[in-house]
């Protein structure tokens, strides 16, 4: 929420979770943010990166690795990783 100003005034903004887009309420201790650097062609950081956000049922299941992979490889930063089988 903004105030007049344009100031945001919100004590607690929710994020989704980046696997199953459930929102991540405040106690849920269980769940944690990735954050993916682009790089360079010489190796080096250029500043941007990507945030993956993984609730905790996620983790619970065991499936947080295989999410980040499968959205890493949606993004680019993985190839020949994730091949989604029917």
């Amino acid at each position: 929420m903004e105030n007049s100003e344009g100031k945001l005034v919100d004590l607690y903004i929710p994020r989704k979770c980046s696997a199953t887009n459930r929102l991540i309420k405040a106690k849920d201790h269980a769940s944690v943010q990735i954050n993916v650097g682009d790089v360079n062609a010489e190796g080096r950081l250029t500043g941007s990166y990507s945030t993956y956000a993984f609730c905790g049922f996620v983790r619970r299941e065991a499936e947080s690795d295989d999410s980040l992979n499968r959205l890493a490889t949606e993004d680019g930063y993985l190839k020949n990783v994730f091949s989604y089988q029917l």
